[in-house]
Formats: structure tokens, sequence, C-alpha cells
């Protein structure tokens, strides 16, 4: 890459490239961004962020284009902005604000086209349970329906029947415990499912190709782990 990254997101665009954006270079939270290419096996640069950003999400939309939302800044805080980064110009222009500044939040597509970011940081608020939607038909987001426990870390994975299972994640430098919970984008509300064998966050939750989702390693309130379980919905 050109620059040295953490906390950083790399998307898979429409077109086989890959959108590396953002993150912390060792001395401040990036406003940069460039493309990999699998053909030439290279990194070449694009258009710059307005804002520098770590922790952020980045969540590939259905017009191809790529949402980037929130993040922690230079200033410490978490972000409320958030930009779009069109492939056929290689820029990001502004879009609406977040109605809460937050990092190490989740972002998920729906299959409505809207996305769905939940958790993570806030600005004076240790750890959020607020959620909002983003409208790529408007380019606003506004809010929906709170979690049931403020999370800190999660990890969100869209199921085959759309809701959208949120596991894991920390709370006042402490595991959140207590199950996992569902968001139903037709009532616009989360609810409580199956508890986790393990409490765990900044781990890895995947779909599988027979509708269970893989949740693996992460971390808990003592050290990494290397266990991993199936949820089954």
């Amino acid at each position: 890459m050109s620059r040295q990254r953490s906390h950083f997101t790399a998307t898979l665009l429409a077109n086989g490239k890959v959108l590396v954006a953002g993150g912390y270079d060792g001395s401040s939270e990036s406003a940069s961004a460039e493309l990999y290419d699998p053909a030439a096996g290279t990194f070449t640069a694009t258009g710059s962020p307005a804002a520098g950003r770590g922790a952020h999400t980045a969540t590939l939309l259905p017009s191809g284009k790529v949402l980037v939302a929130g993040g922690l800044g230079n200033s410490g805080m978490g972000l409320a902005g958030a930009e779009l980064y069109d492939p056929a110009t290689g820029t990001f222009t502004a879009t609406g604000n977040m109605t809460t500044g937050r990092f190490d939040h989740t972002a998920t597509l729906l299959s409505s086209g809207k996305v769905l970011v939940a958790g993570g940081i806030g600005e004076g608020i240790p750890t959020l349970a607020r959620a909002e939607l983003y409208d790529p038909a408007t380019g606003t987001f506004t809010a929906t329906g709170g979690m049931t426990k403020a999370r800190d870390w999660p990890r969100a994975t869209l199921l085959t029947s759309g809701r959208v299972l949120v596991t894991g994640g920390i709370f006042a430098g402490s595991t959140v415990p207590g199950p996992a919970e569902l968001y139903d984008a037709g009532t616009g509300a989360f609810a409580v499912t199956g508890t986790m064998l393990t409490e765990r966050y900044g781990h890895t939750a995947s779909l599988l190709s027979n509708g269970k989702v893989l949740v693996a390693g992460g971390y808990d309130d003592v050290s990494e782990l290397e266990s991993a379980e199936l949820y089954s919905p």
C-alpha cells in the first residue's frame, strides 16, 4: 500500500478492485484512499475522503458506490459525517450526517437497499445501543429501534431471512453479557435471541451456505480466543 494503516476498511467493488480507505497511519487518522487491482497486483491512489477517520465502516451500495460512515476523527471524537465514494469518477462526496457520531460500530446492507448502522462508541456516551438507517434514495440517516444492550465492537450479519444478527461486543471494559439479538427491518426493532457459549468482542461472524453463522475468535475479558461456535436461525 502507499502508506501504513490500521483500523482501515477494504471494500470489494463491482469492478473487482478493492477500495482501501482511511485508518491510522502512525501519526493521525488518514484522509486518503487507494485501489488494489488484482489483475496487476498493485495499489494506486484514488480520490481522498474529506475527513480523516479510522474504525469507520465502508458499505458497498446497490448503485456501486461505497458509503463511508463515522469513525474516530483526529479530534479524538466519533464522527457523524458520511461520504460516498464513486468508482466511476474516483471521488468522494459528502452525504447526510448520522444522527449520532460513532466509531467501532457496524454497518449492514439490508435487502431493501438501506444500511443499518448500530452500536459503537459515541460522543459523550461510552457505548451506544442506538441504531439508525441510511437511505441511499434520499441520502439521509434516520433513527430506528435501539438494541437491547449497548455494544462497542460487535459484529452484525445479514441472515437469509433478511434479519440482522448482532453478536458480542464490549461495554465499559467488559464483554457484553447475555444473548445476541436480531434486527427485524419490517418492524424496525431488535429482539433477543440465543446466548453465545462464550462472551466475546472483536470476533468474526460469517454467514454460511446453510444459513448458519460461524462466530469465531475475538477477545474475552482476559485474552484472545481460539474457540468458535455456530448460530442456527
